[in-house]
């Protein structure tokens, strides 16, 4: 993959105007040509869990079971009160969503290192100051899965080559116009929004982990 410098600095001239230029609608999404059951996944499994209460009830409960490995999602500050969104088609909701960059961790890796990884293969940037803030459950009644939130900060330009099947729209926001955000109309991943309020509160002084 192509790097820049370690010594660059993040052109927040050209994320200004890429904000100005922002256009919910400028990408059709993509065409679901056929959708199937299936019994086994590649990073998710069904589980029957056998429990009893400490009254004596007893009840049996599915769950999915992710790989173990963990997820991260990340803030990444591009200055002290701008954030960088990403707009990327979630086929689960069929449609363009706004949120945080994120995915899963590879095996032998840290979740520092995962979140570095990340940004530089969802935004093309790296972070000099990586902190993980707390940990989120995606769906705690049901699924397994935990999800690290880490505050990425002094953002330096690195891409590297990741699996994303198209490239994604880096989209920059205030932190201070966070309410803003809620109203939009491609804004409904839980994860980004927690993420997202949570880093705010932190840099604000009002949250420690």
């Amino acid at each position: 993959a192509a790097r820049s410098g370690a010594g660059a600095q993040p052109d927040r001239r050209r994320a200004g105007e890429h904000a100005a230029a922002y256009n919910p609608h400028m990408r059709p999404r993509p065409v679901i040509h056929a959708a199937r059951a299936v019994e086994t996944s590649r990073f998710l499994h069904v589980e029957q869990v056998d429990l009893e209460f400490s009254n004596g009830e007893r009840r049996r409960y599915e769950r999915l079971k992710g790989s173990g490995l963990g997820a991260v999602i990340i803030v990444p500050m591009l200055d002290h009160d701008t954030v960088l969104l990403v707009r990327e088609y979630g086929v689960g909701v069929d449609r363009y969503e706004l949120g945080l960059p994120k995915g899963r961790l590879d095996r032998d890796e840290t979740v520092e290192q995962g979140a570095d990884r990340e940004l530089k293969e969802e935004i093309g940037y790296g972070a000099r100051h990586l902190k993980i803030l707390t940990t989120l459950s995606l769906s705690p009644a049901y699924m397994t899965s935990m999800t690290h939130v880490v505050l990425a900060q002094e953002l330096y330009p690195e891409r590297l080559q990741g699996d994303e099947p198209e490239e994604l729209e880096v989209v920059p926001w205030k932190l201070a116009e966070l309410h803003t955000l809620l109203g939009h109309e491609e804004v409904s991943e839980g994860r980004s929004i927690a993420a997202l309020f949570i880093a705010r509160e932190f840099l604000a002084g009002r949250y420690r982990p």
